[in-house]
């Protein structure tokens, strides 16, 4: 379905030669400082900012930061939101920020909230799913992490886990998966890829080891009010996984070392947001992140979980 990647060899995984030629390859397109930071400072005011780690690659540098609830208080139950694991999935960043600017204030009453807005911010810079050693941040989610953006996002969480409730983490599945993210990954590894499907729609992954089907539901339900959910393909799978319910697919998260395994929280799911799609903007991929986090804060509230 693609053209054959331009680096490495058939059935044969990159050496560093290889990985250093994908990395000279990359080029910055856009800025993490204007786009997300400048956002983030705006916050000061309603929210704690905290800068809790540096990357430091060659010729660039990104301070990560996390916002917090001023009014956070040991006894009530902790969320956490987190963007842009995959820097190029751009409303997983915006999203996040647009749920800190317009939403969250109400929901500091019933829950102590940590946003992660950008965990990869060399990634939303040049358009990219790896990080600049060729490592995917979202498979990377485990002790001795070989990415240095996995690694500073745990160690920051782990020191906030207490009375962890809910963790909603905000991504994509774009065109550009097909067209370039799929066909490297094969290239690196040395493998073939089978897997085309690109889901017309939003859609959740749920965590095969506490998959909480009425509260994806509910997450679900929720986005449907602004955006367009993914159907299934005609084997009944989204990205050639079977359906667990409307709109909802489950991974191990934990065991795939993904950001939604990071916490031992009852709730979780990965929000996919298709940007490509006919009916898609910028604006309403936005909205179904924040409709994602707050049908999820509802229904705990409502729930009393």
């Amino acid at each position: 379905m693609s053209k054959p990647y331009p680096i490495g060899e058939a059935n044969k995984p990159w050496q560093a030669s290889h990985k250093q030629q994908w990395l000279s390859q990359q080029q910055i397109k856009r800025s993490y400082t204007n786009d997300v930071v400048t956002q983030i400072q705006q916050f000061a005011d309603s929210f704690t900012i905290i800068e809790y780690g540096m990357l430091e690659y060659a010729q660039h540098t990104y301070p990560l930061f996390a916002i917090k609830t001023k009014d956070w208080q040991d006894h009530k139950p902790t969320i956490l939101v987190t963007g842009g694991v995959h820097g190029y999935e751009t409303s997983g960043v915006h999203g996040a920020l647009a749920f800190v600017r317009d939403s969250a204030k109400p929901y500091e009453t019933h829950f102590n909230i940590i946003v992660l807005p950008c965990i990869s911010p060399w990634g939303y810079e040049t358009i990219n799913r790896w990080n600049p050693d060729a490592i995917d941040p979202n498979r990377s989610f485990y002790k001795n992490s070989p990415a240095n953006e996995s690694r500073l996002a745990m160690d920051f969480v782990q020191a906030h886990n207490h009375n962890m409730l809910c963790h909603v983490d905000l991504h994509e599945t774009t065109d550009t998966d097909n067209s370039e993210f799929r066909p490297a990954l094969a290239a690196r590894d040395g493998i073939e890829n089978h897997n085309w499907n690109i889901p017309d729609g939003f859609y959740l992954v749920g965590h095969t080891q506490k998959p909480q089907p009425d509260f994806q539901k509910a997450v679900i339900t929720n986005v449907a009010k602004v955006t367009q959910i993914a159907p299934a393909d005609e084997a009944g799978k989204l990205i050639g996984v079977p359906l667990e319910q409307f709109g909802v697919i489950n991974y191990d998260g934990t065991a795939l070392g993904l950001c939604m395994g990071m916490t031992d929280a009852p709730y979780v799911t990965t929000t996919e947001v298709y940007p490509d799609g006919a009916a898609a903007t910028p604006q309403n991929c936005i909205d179904g992140q924040v409709a994602a986090v707050k049908g999820a804060l509802d229904y705990l509230i409502e729930h009393n979980a």
